[in-house]
């Protein structure tokens, strides 16, 4: 069962695949309002939650906080507590690097890295997380958190780096790089993300943190002439913009604890995956271009228009 806001990064198109399975049912409902969360709980007899749901771009997080707050940290509030109340077996938190904030050009982050968020989207997961973490000791309750690097594959919201330089140079318009473009993040396909979720669901330790990597560390700039190199654009798209408030200088994760407990190690490097990821966005162009209009034009026109 799924259950969603589905707010503006919402796609139905995304479900046709799964939409007539017997053992599917959408819901649509707010995570924050605990009256529609535990009609569901009741209806259906949850046993189990993976929480995905979350406010997630830290560019919106700059322009407005509060939703963050109030999705992440109440919304997650309200989940653990029918969740609770429910006697659910198992919860499964779905976090990101991003609450261990800024690394220096060495060292990684382990689950034993204080937490140091410093954005306001960051800052909501970080609670969230803590949250999660103090049901558990509490109560005794069955929550297990994740965290993991950035994501990239197909179906990706293009407010996105990756699918946004891929629809920008696909239409030949300039593509908008922060800074110098020196940002290092370490990039997870969206499949391997997955199958670690399941590895996880299933083996992983209520109590426990587990990081989970790529292991394909790319400074942003080299990214963008990865993807111009491979569709055959020229770097001349390439247009740099002011920086954004607080951005992280490298995130890089020590995904060594879920690879020695729990067997799971990516499968897919990085120049691979992107290739994959190009024609998927070639193949199924209708479905970007139709997200592309109305109210994201706005907000894309907003978030780098007065940066250039």
């Amino acid at each position: 069962m799924k259950f969603d806001a589905f707010t503006y990064a919402g796609n139905f198109e995304n479900l046709t695949a799964i939409q007539d399975k017997k053992n599917y049912v959408f819901v649509k409902g707010d995570i924050c309002n605990k009256e529609q969360v535990s009609e569901v709980f009741r209806k259906y007899s949850v046993d189990t939650v993976v929480h995905f749901a979350a406010e997630s771009h830290v560019d919106r997080s700059i322009l407005g906080p509060a939703v963050f707050v109030q999705t992440n940290v109440v919304g997650t509030n309200v989940l653990l507590d029918v969740s609770r109340e429910a006697g659910i077996e198992r919860f499964l938190h779905v976090s990101t690097d991003e609450v261990y904030g800024s690394l220096g050009a060495t060292g990684y982050f382990t689950e034993e890295t204080p937490l140091h968020p410093n954005s306001p989207y960051s800052a909501s997961k970080a609670s969230s997380d803590m949250l999660v973490l103090a049901y558990q000791h509490t109560f005794g309750f069955p929550g297990i958190v994740t965290r993991c690097s950035n994501n990239y594959g197909p179906y990706q919201f293009p407010e996105k780096l990756i699918p946004l330089l891929i629809a920008n140079a696909l239409n030949d318009k300039a593509i908008p790089v922060y800074g110098d473009g020196s940002n290092v993040r370490d990039w997870l396909y969206v499949e391997d993300h997955c199958s670690a979720l399941d590895v996880v669901l299933h083996k992983g330790i209520a109590g426990e943190v587990y990081n989970i990597g790529g292991n394909n560390e790319w400074k942003n700039i080299d990214i963008v002439k990865l993807v111009l190199n491979e569709i055959g654009k020229p770097e001349s798209l390439i247009t740099f913009v002011k920086d954004r408030p607080g951005h992280d200088k490298r995130y890089a994760i020590d995904a060594s604890k879920i690879e020695k407990n729990l067997g799971w190690t990516p499968s897919h490097q990085f120049k691979k995956g992107i290739q994959k990821t190009i024609l998927w966005y070639l193949d199924n162009k209708p479905w970007w271009e139709r997200i592309l209009s109305g109210e994201y034009i706005k907000y894309y026109h907003l978030q780098y228009s007065e940066r250039e």
